[in-house]
């Protein structure tokens, strides 16, 4: 699966989490108890079902801590099957287990990020709305998150402040209503995608009126959705707020072009996965 894991972003998260658990210089269990030459295969394997994100990270994790071969590995995006291996390498047992914990924190991690996002894929499957994430994430692992809910088969809302805009309820207070909110950003910054949050349909109404290309909506319920989706008149809009797996589909059907669930970062739980020598 090609997802364009940045690979500058990826050093940088992997050199701070390493500096967390080498931050007295040592590893004092693994030096007192491993031999200095002894080397070993070490197996990364699923505990649970899922989809497996983060296996560059993991492996990458490795290679900063000690040199690695790489004698069996699965693919970001595949399936997590309990019991088959996702990445399995050989090296030094005392840098192996040195990384162990941060390789899996991270793979664990970004794979439950994935599971959780393929979960929401299949329940909207064959509507035509896509699974979108949003800024909630954790600091410092953005664009690792937003890397795995691409694996999972969700698509991403922006990066960060500057790669797009969107008007929300307190820009729209500060700049007096939402066509004045448009009409600042296309005078600021044209060049930007541009999405305007509205919380009525009569501020829909308005959004339409003023040109918006992107709406999101934000709390309306199903109904409401799907009478957006009347008056919308080909602008796309975006269902936000409140939204939970068992209700993914009666949204999707509705005709919106987006679910935005914040949950696909903020509260995925970890996929569980070991490692075991051998």
């Amino acid at each position: 699966m090609t997802t364009g894991l940045d690979q500058d972003d990826l050093r940088r998260v992997i050199r701070t989490a390493l500096d967390e658990d080498l931050r007295y210089g040592v590893d004092a269990t693994t030096e007192a108890t491993v031999p200095v030459d002894a080397v070993s295969v070490a197996e990364l394997t699923p505990r649970a079902h899922g989809v497996l994100a983060g296996i560059p990270v993991a492996l990458e994790v490795f290679r900063q801590v000690v040199d690695v071969e790489v004698v069996e590995s699965k693919r970001d995006g595949d399936k997590a099957v309990p019991g088959e291996p996702a990445l399995v390498v050989r090296g030094p047992v005392r840098g192996l287990l040195t990384a162990e914990r941060t390789a899996l924190n991270l793979l664990c991690h970004l794979s439950g990020v994935a599971t959780s996002t393929a979960a929401w894929v299949d329940a909207i499957v064959g509507t035509g709305a896509a699974v979108r994430d949003s800024r909630k994430t954790l600091p410092g692992l953005r664009l690792l998150e937003k890397y795995a809910v691409r694996c999972g088969g969700g698509v991403n809302h922006r990066l960060g402040l500057g790669d797009a805009v969107l008007i929300k309820d307190n820009h729209v207070q500060a700049a007096g209503s939402v066509t004045a909110a448009l009409a600042a950003v296309r005078a600021h910054a044209p060049h930007l995608p541009c999405e305007v949050e509205v919380d009525s349909l009569d501020q829909l109404d308005e959004a339409v009126a003023a040109g918006a290309e992107l709406v999101l909506l934000d709390n309306f319920t199903a109904a409401e959705c799907a009478e957006a989706v009347r008056r919308a008149h080909g602008v796309r809009l975006e269902a936000s707020g409140g939204l939970t797996l068992d209700v993914a589909r009666v949204y999707a059907e509705t005709g919106v072009d987006y679910l935005a669930v914040g949950g696909l970062t903020h509260s995925a739980p970890a996929l569980d996965l070991g490692m075991d020598l051998r």
